[in-house]
């Protein structure tokens, strides 16, 4: 079989498998956050966290529900790493740095799990499933809880579904942070990953709590160790929640966490499952299945078109080595060839997932810059769990704006007026993320001390700075590869920017939740732009393009478009 036809084959059968899972999947989510009762074991959660999830929440109570929990996530995760020296099952490692223990904890906290340190080398099993494998539950259950928020403010009053617990009760009430957190881990994330892992285990993925193992002697006497883990149950979420952190220094590459081709194609089918349902969850609450449609079509065509563009750039670079080897292989794993590292490397940078299953570093110049364009979209094709979508209605409304300017006429989506105020907070969304990629880029590049962490210089090494700045700020977690990281500088400033680049657009994106919550739901007339149609899906694909290529396309110029239109 060809290298090119196993490419289509295998975007053949993950079409065919998210197509499966779509509509129950997202039938379901709909299902759990309308629902009005607690299993039991949510109740015992509630307990002991001393929430009431009765209690309907005005948006700046979300947020402060949503930043508050977040804090402590930060806090307890930096500890554990601090202590790991104390605690049991740390395999004689040491306790974190504090500047690395900082960008951890950072990183694993807003979904990020960007990772300036070799994990198999550096955490012992407490810290890995008890810290790093937690936090990758909670931590994708707080983008669908703001998600999910923004929905309903759009789904007020006419939703068909019954709200969820104390929403809303009165005007301009986004729901429960608390049941949104619990529910989303307990229902739908959990039975997942539990299903995930075993198929993973199957595949051949580890699960253990094996020690350290010397598995070689090597001249002069140096020998090679390795440490199991229960590396599957990591594994299942850490792409079912779109976080992207490996158990070990080579990801999605080692073959402890994903074998061959098979189990391949089964994490990129759990990184995009969520986010693509999520268009149906948001259909179902809003009343119309066809509003999710065309979120749908939107995200699929950015998702195809990326690929096919990664395909075309690795498997057709010129040069008599590229044709020798049947393509750009270099930093790809041979289990899984150009078109399963090129399909891995857009669905992991479209979504915020940042797991890796190759170099991205050793791609051609243009490839590279469609893995760094694809985070620069703002990850919305589909994206990661609930920041996808809300970043997708985000784009949405900017859609409606534009097109109510072409026309003159007050815009509208979905039954609720885009005025100044809302317009502002979407800009705002907009913005905060390319101000934090460009800022620190363009300091790393001026400073003297972040230079020495470049392996390479000119445009790949700018591509490298470019690089890590975009997967922080985006919330991403995947690395260019031949930067230094784990430095002061780098820790610090991708930690702030990893901070900043997640909970900023939450306030925005909440912000603009509470002031469409609190209007009223005005009636379509025949001046009312059509948003779940075709056209609009254009419209849609357009803007994004179009905002994302105004924003960063000077920076693109400067790193991997110079590498690629030089080679």
């Amino acid at each position: 079989m060809s290298p090119v036809l196993s490419g289509v084959l295998q975007m053949l059968a993950l079409i065919v498998a998210l197509g499966l899972a779509y509509r129950p999947l997202g039938d379901h989510m709909a299902a759990v956050y309308a629902s009005g009762r607690h299993l039991r074991v949510e109740k015992w959660i509630y307990r002991v966290i001393g929430a009431d999830p009765d209690t309907g929440m005005r948006w700046p109570a979300y947020l402060r529900g949503v930043l508050g929990f977040s804090l402590v996530s930060v806090l307890f995760l930096y500890l554990m790493q601090r202590l790991q020296g104390s605690l049991p099952g740390s395999l004689g490692f040491s306790s974190i740095a504090p500047a690395q223990a900082f960008n951890t904890a950072v990183s694993f906290a807003t979904n990020t799990n960007w990772q300036s340190y070799s994990g198999e080398q550096t955490m012992g099993h407490v810290l890995q499933t008890g810290g790093l494998a937690v936090q990758n539950f909670v931590s994708a259950a707080v983008g669908m809880a703001v998600a999910i928020a923004l929905v309903r403010a759009f789904a007020i009053p006419h939703s068909r579904l019954r709200s969820s617990p104390g929403t809303p009760t009165r005007t301009g009430e986004l729901g429960n942070f608390w049941s949104d957190l619990v529910r989303g881990t307990v229902r739908i994330l959990l039975p997942i990953a539990v299903v995930a892992a075993l198929v993973l285990v199957a595949c051949g993925v580890i699960q253990n709590f094996s020690g350290i193992h010397q598995v070689g002697q090597f001249a002069g006497g140096h020998s090679q160790q390795w440490n199991g883990g229960a590396v599957a149950s990591q594994e299942a979420i850490k792409e079912l929640g779109t976080n992207g952190g490996g158990y070990f220094n080579a990801n999605s590459a080692h073959p402890f966490e994903n074998p061959d081709g098979g189990s391949n194609l089964l994490e990129i089918f759990l990184l995009l499952v969520i986010p693509f349902a999520l268009t149906r969850t948001f259909g179902r609450m809003v009343g119309s299945v066809k509003q999710g449609h065309a979120i749908l079509a939107t995200m699929v065509t950015i998702w195809i078109g990326f690929t096919a563009l990664m395909m075309w750039t690795e498997f057709h670079h010129g040069g008599p080595a590229f044709t020798i080897a049947g393509g750009a292989m270099e930093g790809k794993e041979d289990r899984f060839g150009i078109a399963g590292s090129s399909v891995f490397s857009v669905a992991t940078t479209l979504t915020s997932t940042g797991a890796v299953n190759s170099v991205h570093s050793s791609f051609t110049g243009f490839g590279g810059g469609i893995t760094m364009l694809g985070m620069q979209l703002g990850e919305i094709a589909p994206g990661g769990v609930g920041s996808g979508l809300y970043g997708m209605l985000i784009m949405a409304i900017i859609a409606v704006f534009i097109a109510g300017l072409m026309v003159g006429r007050t815009p509208e989506y979905l039954g609720k007026k885009i005025g100044t105020r809302q317009i502002k907070f979407a800009a705002c969304y907009i913005l905060i993320t390319p101000a934090l990629v460009l800022g620190f880029a363009a300091a790393a590049m001026a400073l003297p001390t972040p230079a020495h962490s470049m392996t390479n210089s000119g445009a790949h090494g700018f591509s490298e700075i470019l690089y890590a700045y975009t997967s922080g700020a985006n919330n991403n977690g995947s690395a260019f590869a031949g930067l230094n990281a784990d430095t002061q500088w780098f820790n610090s400033t991708i930690g702030i920017a990893m901070l900043l680049g997640r909970f900023v657009p939450m306030v925005f994106v909440l912000a603009l939740a509470g002031s469409l919550a609190e209007q009223r739901s005005v009636p379509a007339t025949v001046g009312t732009l059509r948003t779940h149609t075709p056209l609009f899906a254009g419209l849609l694909t357009g803007s994004i393009l179009i905002v994302t290529g105004l924003t960063y396309f000077p920076a693109l110029a400067l790193g991997p478009l110079a590498e690629g239109l030089a080679s």
